[in-house]
């Protein structure tokens, strides 16, 4: 199956100048609607109504960039990385991870402000290879038609830190937020990403807070006035044995050390995935040339600022063996070490804004995680790998079938009001958790044949493209590497003492081998290959992005042009693109 048709080639090979830059930027969605057409096995015929909208601005992209995946993993997981490792091999584990989401938001954005496609099917398939496409659109759909389940569920168990499950049945919180989700999900992108915006931006001042907060306490501006500094570091230590209370197994010198570390960079993925969900919608947004690259930049002091400074600063406030942080288990405020934090510091109240602000997290990755499936049944149909049903849109441009999916899939909530179905719907979530890393792998090997393409085809990634990743080639084989580690040693921990969990040993590697059959079951019966670097397609739609932010530049150029020449060149407008406008 070609992944492009002649047709548009034809029409896509002529240059912006033969055309007026209005015509040629709305020739993009009529090229577009063809693709969608001979793209599917048989032709839709009708193209209206299977097409997105591109209605989000670059203030939404940059903040559900820089603050799409925070949630329950930064606040509550690094509760139990630290009491498992020490602050010292934390820090290192997330700055590691941090390093390797980097390069992947780099690659990623690198590949989609050159030409943004739907979904990471469809870049595997225009650059890599079409079994690729299949295998990896799939296990990423896998990923989130589980994951906006899981989240409501955890936004059930947030709700119990003030109000007992004797008291209120969780099926009853699962239902209103399933519904104010699915309101939001179906009243089109514009609404979504602007609810996004502001939740995002929630997440961006209540970390900020955090991570100001505990340097404060850390140099003894608590009440307490406690000057703790380094303390945790020495005594338990920055690097701990490693212990599993479950299996009485112990292990200590540094072998223990070394396991400890290994295991917490399991859990430091963890807390990073979902950072790339920021890439779906790329193709809903505006002017992709300058956008996509400006909130790529934002990934970076989101790593430093949000996960670095916080991880460093909470090794300093708490100890790894601090009582509260060894009996802490769940999902609301009394798990999070910041919150153990606050009470060791005797500040009184600000338990209950961090629960508040952690249901408020959660809702917004169940509303993100639905969007996200949407858009990847989405862009496997348009990709000739689903039913070409799942392409057709409302006048909103919300792909409807999509949601309808979503919604079916996050039924499987109320599985958790029945303790046997919980234990169930655990194993749905060990299952899905492999495939984040998979799909960075995938994002990453999309970046190399990209680079390779272009150095074959003589286009200069210096000069020739708007944005550039950096520490390439070596940065995008590194991490993809360690991404390959992480995927082995996911559950490594299975195989130290007794008894051997089998459970969670078939439960947490199953995606793997469904991966690879899935990608050779398809190479296979329809005898697919890898593309050549010198016959992958970077022509297609180059153009009409070209256009487009050519068009868009012209447009600022004459705003400037106007304020000067009304001698109000810095107005509101300029302050707040000069001053603001990077992040919100």
């Amino acid at each position: 199956m070609a992944p492009f048709s002649s047709d548009i080639e034809k029409n896509s090979t002529r240059s912006p100048h033969d055309d007026d830059l209005t015509s040629m930027v709305s020739r993009h969605t009529q090229e577009y609607d063809l693709y969608v057409a001979k793209s599917t096995p048989s032709n839709i015929g009708q193209v209206d109504g299977h097409q997105l909208r591109q209605a989000l601005d670059a203030r939404h992209t940059s903040m559900i960039a820089i603050g799409g995946a925070l949630g329950t993993g930064l606040l509550i997981g690094t509760g139990s990385a630290l009491k498992s490792a020490g602050p010292g091999a934390i820090l290192v584990a997330y700055s590691v991870i941090g390093f390797v989401v980097l390069m992947v938001m780099s690659g990623l954005g690198e590949v989609a402000t050159f030409v943004p496609l739907n979904g990471f099917a469809n870049y595997c398939q225009r650059y890599v290879d079409d079994a690729l496409g299949f295998a990896c659109g799939y296990v990423y759909l896998f990923k989130y038609l589980i994951l906006p389940a899981n989240q409501l569920v955890a936004g059930s168990l947030t709700v119990q830190y003030w109000v007992s499950k004797d008291d209120l049945n969780p099926g009853v919180w699962i239902t209103i937020f399933l519904v104010i989700i699915l309101a939001i999900n179906l009243l089109g992108v514009r609404f979504f990403g602007e609810i996004e915006f502001w939740l995002s931006a929630l997440k961006v001042c209540t970390c900020l807070g955090l991570v100001l907060l505990l340097w404060i306490i850390a140099l003894g501006g608590g009440p307490t006035h406690d000057r703790t500094g380094f303390r945790y570091w020495k005594n338990p230590g920055a690097f701990l044995h490693y212990k599993d209370a479950s299996k009485d197994l112990f292990i200590d010198g540094s072998k223990g050390r070394f396991v400890a570390f290994v295991s917490v960079l399991v859990t430091a993925v963890f807390a990073y995935l979902g950072t790339e969900l920021v890439g779906i919608t790329f193709s809903e947004t505006r002017n992709p040339r300058r956008s996509i690259p400006k909130a790529i930049k934002l990934t970076f002091y989101r790593i430093l600022i949000f996960y670095i400074l916080s991880i460093l600063f909470l090794g300093m406030c708490v100890s790894a063996k601090d009582p509260l942080l060894l009996s802490a288990s769940g999902s609301s405020a009394s798990a999070s070490p910041f919150v153990i934090a606050i009470k060791n510091a005797k500040i009184h109240g600000l338990d209950h804004v961090i629960n508040g602000c952690i249901l408020l997290f959660v809702l917004s990755a169940a509303n993100s995680d639905m969007y996200v499936c949407s858009r990847t049944i989405y862009s496997l149909a348009v990709a000739g790998y689903a039913p070409k049903f799942f392409t057709k849109t409302n006048k909103l441009g919300v792909p409807y079938y999509g949601i309808l999916l979503s919604f079916a899939f996050t039924l499987l909530a109320y599985m958790t009001v029945s303790s046997g179905a919980a234990e169930v719907f655990t194993y749905f979530v060990n299952v899905v958790s492999l495939t984040g890393l998979i799909a960075w792998s995938c994002i990453l090997v999309i970046h190399i044949r990209f680079m390779k393409a272009c150095k074959a085809q003589g286009i200069d990634r210096r000069t020739d493209l708007a944005f550039k990743s950096p520490f390439q080639p070596y940065g995008s084989y590194f991490a993809l590497a360690i991404c390959i580690l992480v995927i082995f040693i996911k559950n490594f921990t299975v195989f130290l003492g007794s008894p051997f969990a089998y459970k969670n040993f078939i439960t947490g590697y199953i995606v793997l081998p469904v991966f690879v059959i899935m990608y050779f079951g398809y190479k296979i019966y329809h005898k697919t290959s890898i593309l050549r670097p010198d016959e992958v397609d970077l022509e297609t739609f180059r153009d009409v992005i070209d256009a487009e932010a050519e068009k868009y530049e012209a447009d600022a150029a004459e705003k400037e042009a106007i304020r000067q020449a009304e001698g109000n060149p810095h107005d509101k407008e300029w302050f707040y693109d000069k001053f603001l406008g990077w992040i919100f």
